[in-house]
C-alpha cells in the first residue's frame, strides 16, 4: 500500500514540476490537491506533512497553489485520529505560511485552533502567547466579525492569565462605536480594485453577540481595579441590546446590576448624568425597590446608613444567584462609603458652618472617622472645607480673593440701584394715577 501511495505522489509530483514550469494556475493547484488528498484517504499523516512542506519549497511555488494546499489540509484538522497528530499537522501547516501574506488568514485560523488546545490542556499562558502573535487588525481581507471575535479571544486569554495591561492594550484595538453600525446598511458592492472581504465562518457570533461579550471581558477588566462606574457603563452597553431588552429574565438582572453600581460609583458629572437617566427608565418601576433607592441618591437628604443597609442587605446577596455574578469583595464597605460621601454634600449643602460633634451625629459616625472622610473628600476635590480643629468647627465656604470680593459688591450695588430705580418709578406711576382721579 505504501509503495503504491509513493508511486502515485511520485508521478503526480512530475505532473506538478511541469505545470508549474509552465505557469498553469489550475494544473498546478490540482496536481497539489491530488497529492495532499491522496496522502489523506491513505490516513498517512507523517507522509502529509512531509509533502505539505516540501510542496512549499519547490522551487517558483505559485501563491495559489500553496493557498489551495494549505485551504484544503486546513479540511483534514479535524478528521485527525489523535492530539498529537492534530497539533503535528496544525504546526506544520502553521511553519507554511509563516510570513506568506496571501494566506495570513488561514494562518490566524491556524494559531487559533492550536491556542484553544493549549488552554484545553490548561497551558494559558502558552495559549496567550500564541494568539498575541498575530496582529489581525492589519488584515484586509478578513470578515469584520472575525478580526473582533480573534481581538475578543486574545483579550480572554490575557484576563485569565491575569495579564491585565495587555489585556488593555488590546482592548483599545476595538472601537465601541463598530458595534452601533447597521449590518444591512453595511454592505456595499465592492469597486474594482478593491480587496475582497472574505465571508466570516459560520462559528463566528454576530456582531450584536460580540458587543455583550466585549462588554462582558470589560466589565472582567474593570472588576480588577474596582472601576464602579466604567463596570456601570458596560452593563448600560448590554442593557440596550434588542435581545437584552425584550426578555425581561436577562434585563432585569442587568437594570439591578446598573442601580448597584451606579450607586458605588463616586460622585462625579458621568455619575450623576446616567442616574438621572436611569432613574426616568420606564423599566425600572418593575423593580421598585432599586427606583427608591436611586431616588433618595437624588434627593438632598441625609440617608442613614444602619437603616439603608438593613433594607437592602437582602437584594445585595441575592446579586450572588443573580446574572453577571456577586458585586466583589469590597462592595459593601464601598456602599457605605459612598452613603457617607452623599451625607457629607448633603451637610454641605445646607450648613456653611458646622461643629465637627454635630457633622459627626449626622454622619452617625465617631469624630476621628468624619474627619478622616472629610479630608478624603476635600484631598479628591469632591468637596471644599477647611476644619478649624481647636474650635471644633468645620467650614464649607469657598475662600473668596479681592476680585470675587469686588464682583459680588458691584453686582449687589448694581441690584440695589436697579431696585431703587424701579420704586422710584412705580412711586411716581401711582403718583400720577391718584392725581388724574382727584382731578375727575
Amino acid at each position: 500500500m505504501e509503495g503504491n501511495l509513493e508511486a502515485a505522489i511520485e508521478s503526480l509530483l512530475n505532473v506538478e514540476k511541469q505545470m508549474r514550469l509552465a505557469g498553469d494556475v489550475a494544473g498546478t493547484r490540482k496536481a497539489v490537491i491530488d497529492i495532499i488528498q491522496l496522502c489523506y484517504q491513505a490516513r498517512a499523516w507523517k507522509t502529509l506533512n512531509d509533502q505539505i512542506v516540501l510542496l512549499s519549497k519547490r522551487r517558483g511555488q505559485l501563491k495559489q497553489a500553496v493557498t489551495a494546499m494549505v485551504q484544503q489540509a486546513m479540511q483534514y484538522i479535524d478528521d485527525t485520529p489523535d492530539l498529537e497528530t492534530r497539533v503535528e499537522l496544525i504546526k506544520t501547516l502553521n511553519s507554511v505560511s509563516a510570513g506568506k501574506i496571501y494566506v495570513e488568514i488561514e494562518r490566524a485560523r491556524l494559531i487559533k485552533k492550536l491556542a484553544k488546545i493549549r488552554e484545553e490542556q490548561g497551558q494559558i499562558a502558552e495559549a496567550a502567547d500564541l494568539m498575541q502573535e498575530v496582529a489581525v487588525e492589519t488584515f484586509g481581507a478578513m470578515a469584520k466579525t472575525e478580526k473582533i471575535a480573534f481581538i475578543l479571544e486574545q483579550v480572554r486569554l490575557c484576563l485569565d492569565r491575569q495579564d491585565y495591561v495587555r489585556a488593555q492594550i488590546l482592548s483599545r484595538k476595538i472601537s465601541a462605536r463598530v458595534f452601533d453600525v447597521d449590518p444591512s446598511k453595511e454592505k456595499k458592492k465592492p469597486k474594482e480594485g478593491d480587496a475582497v472581504v472574505e465571508e466570516a465562518p459560520a462559528d463566528i457570533p454576530s456582531l450584536l453577540e460580540l458587543k455583550r461579550i466585549y462588554y462582558e471581558l470589560m466589565i472582567r477588566y474593570h472588576s480588577h481595579n474596582n472601576d464602579y462606574l466604567e463596570i456601570c457603563r458596560s452593563y448600560k452597553a448590554i442593557y440596550e441590546i434588542p435581545s437584552v431588552k425584550e426578555d425581561p429574565s436577562q434585563w432585569i438582572p442587568v437594570l439591578r446590576k446598573i442601580c448597584w453600581y451606579l450607586v458605588l460609583s463616586p460622585h462625579d458629572p458621568m455619575q450623576s448624568s446616567l442616574l438621572n437617566s436611569t432613574l426616568e427608565d420606564k423599566n425600572l418601576s418593575e423593580i421598585p425597590h432599586f427606583r427608591l433607592l436611586l431616588k433618595q441618591l437624588v434627593t438632598m437628604e441625609v440617608i442613614q446608613w444602619t437603616s439603608l443597609w438593613d433594607t437592602y442587605k437582602a437584594e445585595f446577596e441575592n446579586e450572588n444567584n443573580m446574572l453577571g455574578g456577586s458585586l466583589g469583595e469590597k462592595a459593601a464597605e464601598d456602599l457605605r462609603q459612598r452613603i457617607i460621601e452623599h451625607n457629607i454634600l448633603v451637610v454641605a449643602k445646607y450648613y456653611s458652618r458646622i461643629t465637627i460633634k454635630r457633622l459627626a451625629e449626622l454622619l452617625c459616625l465617631s469624630l476621628q472617622d468624619t474627619e478622616k472622610h472629610l479630608s478624603e473628600m476635600v484631598v479628591s476635590k469632591a468637596l471644599v472645607a477647611k476644619i478649624d480643629r481647636p474650635m471644633g468647627i468645620v467650614c464649607f465656604q469657598v475662600a473668596k480673593d479681592s476680585n470675587d470680593v469686588l464682583n459680588s459688591w458691584s453686582m449687589n450695588l448694581e441690584k440695589l440701584l436697579d431696585l431703587v430705580e424701579k420704586s422710584c418709578h412705580q412711586i411716581h406711576k401711582e403718583t400720577m394715577v391718584h392725581k388724574a382721579a382727584l382731578k375727575v
